[in-house]
């Protein structure tokens, strides 16, 4: 199918008059949740913990986790997103688009409208 690429813009939700426009981040229907660049999540203020499965704190260069207002094509959610060191672009996931009410159109490549199912 190839890369699928979109335009969102995030912003913290405490403070949503300010934001970041990215014109070419990556959907990736692999991935669980968002992840944006540490750059992005400093510019906002995005605050956050760094997750850890022993419930120690990890070393500064891995992934912190937080909460971000992200908008595409006039529909908005604030999912749960991971703050990356390494990274160098955003990763949109598949819990972003499920709460943007988005899919991936396998035909086209395209973002397109979906239902919400409750279940």
């Amino acid at each position: 199918m190839g890369h699928v690429r979109v335009k969102i813009r995030i912003a913290n939700p405490t403070r949503r008059q300010e934001f970041v426009d990215v014109d070419d981040a990556l959907v990736d229907t692999g991935a669980t949740r968002t992840t944006v660049t540490r750059d992005i999540a400093d510019r906002l203020g995005l605050q956050g913990r760094r997750p850890s499965a022993s419930g120690h704190r990890r070393r500064r260069g891995k992934v912190d986790h937080s909460f971000a207002l992200i908008q595409n094509d006039g529909k908005q959610s604030i999912p749960d997103v991971l703050v990356n060191d390494t990274l160098r672009e955003v990763l949109v996931g598949v819990v972003t688009l499920e709460g943007l009410r988005l899919a991936v159109d396998p035909r086209s490549g395209r973002l397109v409208d979906t239902k919400l199912l409750l279940m």
